[in-house]
């Protein structure tokens, strides 16, 4: 099974460029974040042409909104799935879904958390901090670890310093402090999940999937973080196959400042 993962930066913008991943990449599952889009205007025709005709979308105009496209038939009520308020604000940024071979799978979109990083002074900080810590109270309530479960998403934080081009520089910018990536270790420990990017790929070697729209030459440059995560769950640990992160796909003509994250799962 093929997971992919993938902050789209506007999925009508760029539906042309999810086709042409989905005809590139074949995974069985495509979470997307920042959406921005309502339900009732998402372009789930010519998804729903490639094969993914089971769609869970949580959307917003203009803002936010997730959506998981899929192969594999799934449910979205239950205890654990469906849309959980993990957000204050009422953002649309979580979708979860229960896939037909039993394997619960959750798409997260963390705020941001603007530029300053002062809960105090910055409300939107304060946002993404009290979001972090709801995600860790609700995977902390867990108990059946060995439960088949993965995490994914756009979690806008970089959490090891070589998932920064520059740690010591990057320490007071937001997605790398330290209160940030202590809160996402929490959110992490609190199911014993493993980061399946770092799992394949050692923590000694610098790997991004975010380059920011202001750089001129942003492949020249590469001053990247690693924003976008899949993360398995005990119980799959043992089925990680293989992680890529589509580099490629940021020189793409009209690209997402962020690129997708796959990962296969022997099942």
């Amino acid at each position: 099974m093929k997971i992919a993962t993938w902050n789209v930066n506007s999925v009508r913008f760029r539906a042309q460029l999810v086709t042409r991943f989905l005809r590139d990449e074949q995974p069985d599952v495509l979470c997307l974040q920042e959406t921005k889009v309502e339900n009732g205007l998402f372009p789930a025709l010519p998804f729903h042409k490639l094969g993914y005709t089971h769609q869970a979308i949580h959307g917003q105009k203009a803002y936010h909104g997730v959506a998981v496209l899929s192969k594999i038939p799934f449910r979205t009520s239950g205890r654990e799935t469906g849309v959980q308020d993990f957000c204050r604000e009422g953002h649309a940024r979580h979708m979860g879904v229960t896939l037909a071979n039993g394997v619960e799978l959750h798409n997260f979109y963390v705020p941001a958390g603007g530029d300053i990083p002062d809960p105090v002074q910055n409300p939107k900080f304060d946002h993404k901090l009290h979001f972090l810590a709801e995600m860790e109270k609700f995977f902390a309530r867990r108990k059946a670890k060995s439960d088949p479960v993965i995490l994914v998403g756009d979690l806008n934080v970089a959490p090891l310093e070589n998932d920064v081009w520059n740690h010591k520089q990057l320490l007071g910018i937001v997605s790398h402090t330290p209160v940030e990536t202590r809160l996402l270790g929490e959110v992490q420990a609190a199911f014993d999940w493993t980061d399946t990017t770092r799992h394949f790929v050692p923590p000694e070697e610098k790997i991004y999937s975010w380059w920011s729209y202001r750089a001129a030459d942003w492949e020249a440059s590469d001053r990247g973080r690693r924003l976008d995560h899949v993360w398995a769950s005990p119980g799959l640990k043992a089925a990680l196959r293989s992680q890529k992160i589509v580099r490629k796909m940021r020189g793409w003509q009209k690209a997402s400042d962020h690129v997708p994250v796959v990962v296969e799962f022997d099942l």
